[in-house]
């Protein structure tokens, strides 16, 4: 059973602890500086943090004593001469992803970031090569761009445990690309995706996903929260079917976790719509689906149902067995220990949450 609870937040990485059944804040760590996300490597208990300095810029940390100890390694940069487009240069604005890269490959860690580029490190963090293959996909100088931020970002990128040279990985905006060869080759992987914004809302490249997660019971099943609906994959990414509650309320919104024992099993925290981006009706819920989408169920026991406006960021709402968490934009972290059904607030009074981990 998962203990830990690792909240990125605008103020600093707070850590919690599952004592008695109960989540308790333990320890606080880079107070004062953004978190973009807080991560932990499964394999080895490693916890990273990406923080977003606001005068210096990013930095990157790591952690092989559960926070008693913070080193800083070199986060990844840029190639001198890389430029987003012809006479900008390119430069890390923002880290936005981590993943570890499998238990063959027990020093591999890959880590996205704004303005849309990938970085693999095969040593554990220090050093960083720069995956120019997807940066010179022909697609990305004209059909990837910003929308909430300046420039396109990699906030997702999901590890094959099968191959773990397949890789799939989610721009904003611009869908989701796959590898099989650790990145040297990528094929787009978005179709039956939709882009209302779009002229064509069918376009190959331009779409915009919010969040990729795999099931871990069935790596071929993965979902995603996507600006224009809820989609999800039974073919490794192939194929989309969008499942959103055409009747009801589970559309739009960031944040989207998978049960860990039912790939048909998924949440995610609705908004009311891209362009207010609150909290539906100003009442809070967490929508579930049991059946892959076909249904979905909104729980608000516990959760505020007036005068709420309250949203999930896309990396802010995780599950891990019966617990579900999630924290909002205005600084408040609401658990649950029966798959969503029932709610706790962990603390009104936190700072905005960008990220959420069980680990």
């Amino acid at each position: 059973m998962k203990q830990t609870l690792l909240l990125g937040t605008r103020k600093g990485l707070i850590v919690c602890r599952k004592k008695h059944g109960n989540w308790k804040i333990t320890d606080l760590h880079f107070e004062g500086v953004p978190v973009s996300i807080a991560y932990a490597d499964e394999r080895n208990g490693t916890w990273w943090a990406c923080l977003d300095h606001g005068h210096w810029g990013v930095k990157l940390h790591r952690s092989n004593d559960e926070g008693q100890t913070w080193p800083e390694v070199t986060a990844p940069a840029y190639p001198e001469g890389t430029e987003v487009k012809p006479g900008e240069a390119a430069t890390t604005r923002y880290l936005w992803a981590v993943q570890h890269g499998g238990v063959n490959n027990p020093n591999r860690i890959w880590i996205g970031t704004e303005p849309g580029g990938l970085f693999r490190s095969d040593d554990g963090g220090e050093n960083f090569q720069f995956i120019e293959s997807l940066w010179n996909h022909p697609s990305r100088e004209k059909g990837w761009f910003g929308a909430g931020r300046d420039f396109p970002g990699i906030h997702s990128i999901i590890v094959d445990p099968r191959n773990e040279d397949r890789l799939l990985v989610g721009v904003s905006v611009a869908g989701v690309f796959e590898t099989t060869d650790a990145g040297k080759t990528w094929a787009v992987r978005n179709k039956g995706m939709r882009a209302d914004y779009l002229p064509d809302p069918d376009s190959e490249v331009g779409q915009d996903p919010h969040i990729l997660v795999a099931a871990p019971s069935n790596p071929d099943v993965i979902w995603q929260q996507n600006h224009c609906g809820i989609f999800r994959s039974l073919d490794g990414g192939h194929n989309w079917l969008d499942v959103s509650d055409v009747n009801g309320i589970a559309k739009f919104g960031f944040g989207i976790a998978v049960a860990h024992d039912n790939p048909d099993q998924a949440w995610v925290a609705p908004g009311t719509s891209d362009e207010k981006r609150v909290a539906f009706h100003n009442a809070l819920c967490i929508c579930r689906t049991d059946d892959g989408g076909k249904s979905w169920q909104a729980f608000r026991k516990g959760l505020p149902q007036e005068n709420c406006f309250d949203i999930a960021y896309r990396h802010a709402l995780a599950a891990a067995g019966d617990d579900v968490v999630f924290g909002t934009t205005t600084g408040n972290v609401f658990t649950s220990n029966d798959r969503g059904e029932s709610w706790e607030a962990l603390s009104n009074y936190l700072p905005m949450v960008y990220s959420v981990q069980i680990c």
